[in-house]
């Protein structure tokens, strides 16, 4: 049996390679295998994007997760929508090229998954 949090690991060390137009989106199997290495953290929306809502004890430490998820996105060149309210993050990722999931959202889902939350 496949471990979850290795195999979500092993994701996380992958790059997140851009998608180019024309590219299907993943759907059904594919997506769902790909997505079940995540774990039960993030949830497939309409088969067209990620979500995951992350909780803080406070304001600031939700806004510094913020920022470690901006800077990750930067680093990877595939940015997420971030929702930012008092003690709570949510992240949706879906590529707009393609209008749905590809590869490289459940790649950052993975590393974004890796970051430290206090």
């Amino acid at each position: 049996m496949t471990d979850p949090e290795h195999t979500a690991c092993s994701l996380a060390d992958r790059d997140c390679l851009p998608c180019r137009g024309g590219t299907p989106a993943l759907k059904g199997r594919s997506l769902d295998a790909l997505a079940a290495q995540l774990g039960d953290h993030w949830a497939i929306v309409d088969e067209h994007h990620l979500t995951r809502t992350f909780t803080f004890r406070n304001f600031r430490e939700a806004l510094s997760f913020t920022d470690r998820v901006g800077q990750l996105a930067e680093t990877v060149g595939h940015h997420p929508d971030i929702h930012l309210s008092w003690g709570k993050v949510t992240v949706e990722l879906h590529t707009h090229k393609i209008n749905g999931l590809a590869e490289a959202d459940v790649v950052l889902a993975a590393k974004i998954g890796k970051l430290d939350i206090p």
